[in-house]
């Protein structure tokens, strides 16, 4: 059964994490997306390849495409690029803001020849404001959307990134493969093409719901003390770190304590525990028969007796938890419905049962590379299945079976090897 985005035909200008992400999606729902890179291939083939041309980082990212290696500063590049648009369904692009017009790939050019393409464009900060044109990465929109310092982790007096995953890059992936869908439901309504934008700034910021929000009644003049605060400190040039711990104390005070949504050290391992009511709160303290106040009348978490209260309840629990290993607690926990689970490693999960019933993972072959296990697709559709159509493809490999189909002859796609135009 083809998959929700068979037949569509994606042009894919991408490098890095957020573009080839987006792009490997569609790809998972059957689209026909062509990657091209530039001759040498895009930059994360050669960060750390264990081959000439591949490596893991690259190949988790691009699996399901074509590969066409082309110099779009050549005329001849151009050309093809202005012939293949016609055919085309959806262009994604994440490259700086002065790029694509440069290169004759931007939206304004590309739609004149094909006024129903979707065109996708990824930028760091958007196409407005002071920041428009300045580059970024995930690490810098980490830093100036507010992700990095709320997670809060400090090192030799410095704010450290989220290196777990490239959280706003990511994220970003999954704003582009939403916003291609959505433009190409209404194209079908309508027959008309448009433009999406999508930026690692806005998503960095849309996955902080909570701490991006103010309400006027409530913490609108403590934001205000906040910005005015850390304003006074930084023009006093104290240390980050001792900005950071005001800042803290100022706004999440009353978090402290809290033995309800952490990680606990057992006999044999380390568990996580995540009660987000007083019902499952109330099963956690009666498993661990501690008396803890919140089930009391006239409770208020803002109270400094309750905060202290709750600091002295967690280093009790901690105590607690050390005496049972991790089946233990789950055992205990899960017959009475409070959600928990181990602490593992991401590589312990390729043969995990729950990982595997769930077609999480998925075998391909590399051409170069041989047999590769990689996650599958993020969803599942019942009448339309994703499916990893490929591995992800080798520099050039489909640049014969690509151009051929656009009625170009073997001797011309040979000579625009040889000139440099593709390879």
């Amino acid at each position: 059964m083809p998959g929700a985005l068979d037949g569509i035909k994606i042009l894919e200008f991408t490098q890095i994490i957020a573009g080839p992400f987006g792009g490997m999606l569609l790809a998972d729902m059957g689209a026909d997306v062509i990657k091209v890179e530039p001759l040498e291939g895009e930059p994360w083939r050669l960060a750390l390849q264990f081959i000439p041309g591949e490596s893991k980082t690259f190949m988790s990212l691009n699996r399901g495409k074509r590969s066409l290696p082309l110099d779009l500063t050549r005329p001849e590049a151009s050309d093809i690029i202005r012939k293949m648009i016609l055919d085309i369904d959806v262009v994604v692009i994440n490259a700086r803001p002065d790029v694509p017009a440069k290169l004759g790939i931007d939206y304004e050019s590309l739609s004149a020849i094909n006024p129903k393409i979707i065109y996708c464009d990824n930028t760091a900060f958007g196409r407005q404001g002071p920041d428009a044109n300045r580059p970024g990465y995930d690490l810098i929109v980490q830093a100036m959307s507010g992700l990095m310092a709320s997670e809060g982790k400090i090192k030799d007096g410095y704010p450290q990134q989220i290196t777990s995953t490239a959280i706003a890059d990511y994220a970003t992936g999954i704003a582009i493969a939403w916003g291609v869908c959505a433009a190409l439901f209404v194209r079908e309504r309508t027959g008309k093409g448009q433009k999406v934008d999508t930026t690692l700034l806005g998503s960095a910021l849309g996955v902080q719901t909570g701490g991006f929000m103010e309400i006027e009644s409530f913490d609108g003049e403590l934001r205000r003390d906040v910005l005015q605060t850390l304003a006074a400190l930084r023009e006093a040039g104290v240390p980050y770190e001792q900005v950071d711990e005001q800042y803290r104390n100022t706004l999440f005070e009353w978090r402290r304590g809290s033995i309800y949504y952490r990680t606990y050290q057992a006999k044999d391992g380390v568990l996580a525990v995540a009660c987000l009511s007083d019902r499952l709160r109330k099963r956690v303290a009666d498993i661990l028969e501690i008396d803890d106040p919140r089930f009391k009348p006239g409770f208020d978490p803002f109270d400094q007796e309750t905060i202290a209260a709750g600091e002295i309840l967690a280093k009790k629990a901690e105590v607690l938890f050390t005496e049972r290993t991790v089946k233990e607690w789950l055992s205990a926990f899960e017959k009475v419905g409070v959600p928990a689970g181990p602490v593992r490693y991401v590589q312990e999960l390729l043969d995990d049962e729950q990982v595997v019933a769930n077609d999480l993972v998925v075998d391909l072959e590399h051409s170069k590379a041989g047999p590769v296990r990689m996650v599958g697709p993020m969803i599942s559709m019942s009448e339309t299945p994703l499916k990893a159509q490929s591995a992800s493809p080798a520099l050039g490999e489909h640049t014969d079976e690509i151009l051929g189909a656009m009625g170009i002859d073997a001797e011309t796609i040979q000579k625009l090897k040889d000139d440099g135009v593709t390879r």
